[in-house]
């Protein structure tokens, strides 16, 4: 059955019905699904971003490296897991992302020795799905060719979105070639290619999302969890105002081995037993969070704020701890500071000498307002964990 007008119509409405929200990567066709997709109402809510890397020196700057083949299955698989990491950092809190990337050999001015061809790959969080369509030749124009690129596109993207559809319609004829292949990822593997840096997190949202873009953050190892992190988090969202609170683990430590999937999935449950979300990093650094969560405000404790503006973790260059927190500050972030009992002395923010250009950054939390000098180190001393 052939897609009409109105299926494509309805399934473009569908699409922007649900939560999911998506980066698309193009290059060499389905040029039409953009317009498509930008034609109905609710696309600024599904569609965060579209680039059409078209010359070889777009792809190539896009994929950070020379492909064996611009136009391979590989490629678009690359492009899909580009796009979803980025989806991942464009996203609303919580809000479930789709990476996709398509690469053709579609009809041109000149005849072609090759097949007409393209290949689309669409990521979630735990599924892959790719295919390759051959296109008969010297049926259709390049318009033509473009169209059916382009139904398919959105076709697999509603898939993606979980569209459950009203038809199962396919702009292929009979004459064209289809291979798919789709995978699952198990819980396992999505911690696992956190690890190994494939995406750059994993988002336990065991809490509603509020309507709001920020996220508020609270970086920590949480091993284990205590009341103290709770009520910290809990005064630094008041204080903001408006935003999403999360917890955050960085799988990798910069002075440690990386914590095994097991490990992380001991302390996930720790923030599922309290109805609270936590996202599965693999960045320690806090320039590096920064990129991951822009116009994040991060939570932290007065030694930590201490580290960031020592020059000793710079290579003992004051210009280089400026620049780099300056980077931090040009992408919206913050750090809402904590007091923190170090030596036996409770320090805040204000023992702090703050650079002048990145006062505005850091904001303190009142001692009033929250002050628990107990510690995950301590607690674990306390319970023969150490």
């Amino acid at each position: 059955m052939k897609m009409t007008e109105a299926w494509i119509r309805a399934v473009v409405e569908a699409i922007h019905s649900t939560p999911s929200q998506a980066v698309i990567y193009l290059s060499g066709g389905a040029s039409q699904s953009l317009g498509l997709l930008m034609s109905v109402p609710g696309a600024t809510s599904t569609v965060l971003e579209a680039l059409v890397p078209y010359s070889r020196v777009s792809m190539v700057d896009l994929l950070g490296k020379i492909p064996a083949s611009y136009c391979s299955q590989q490629t678009a698989e690359e492009m899909a897991l580009l796009a979803y990491n980025r989806a991942l950092k464009l996203s609303s809190p919580g809000a479930p992302v789709v990476g996709v990337g398509f690469t053709g050999s579609l009809a041109s001015s000149r005849p072609k020795l090759g097949d007409h061809r393209f290949h689309l790959s669409t990521r979630t969080s735990n599924q892959l799905y790719a295919s390759t369509v051959t296109l008969s030749k010297g049926i259709r124009t390049r318009e033509q060719e473009d169209t059916v690129s382009s139904q398919f596109l959105l076709k697999a993207l509603s898939k993606a979105c979980r569209v459950v559809q009203q038809t199962t319609g396919s702009p292929l004829s009979e004459s064209d070639s289809l291979n798919e292949l789709e995978k699952q990822f198990t819980e396992d593997e999505e911690l696992q290619q956190v690890i190994d840096g494939q995406i750059c997190f994993k988002i336990y949202p065991f809490s509603d999302p509020p309507n709001a873009e920020r996220k508020i953050i609270l970086p920590g190892s949480f091993n284990p969890l205590h009341d103290g992190h709770l009520k910290l988090l809990e005064v630094a969202t008041s204080l903001c105002g408006n935003g999403y609170p999360c917890f955050e683990i960085s799988a990798i430590n910069a002075d440690k081995p990386p914590l095994t999937v097991s490990q992380i999935k001991d302390r996930v449950k720790q923030f599922e037993r309290v109805g609270k979300t936590v996202i599965i990093s693999n960045q320690p650094y806090f320039y590096k969070k920064a990129e991951l969560f822009p116009g994040s405000a991060f939570v932290i404790g007065a030694d930590t704020a201490a580290r960031l503006i020592n020059p000793k973790y710079y290579d003992g260059s004051y210009e280089k701890m400026l620049e780099i927190l300056g980077a931090c500050k040009a992408r919206g972030c913050t750090f809402l500071v904590g007091g923190r009992s170090t030596d036996g002395v409770f320090k805040v923010l204000e023992d702090l000498e703050i650079p002048e250009d990145l006062k505005d950054m850091f904001v303190p939390i009142p001692a009033e307002m929250f002050r628990m000098d107990i510690s995950s180190t301590e607690i674990r001393r306390s319970r023969g964990m150490m």
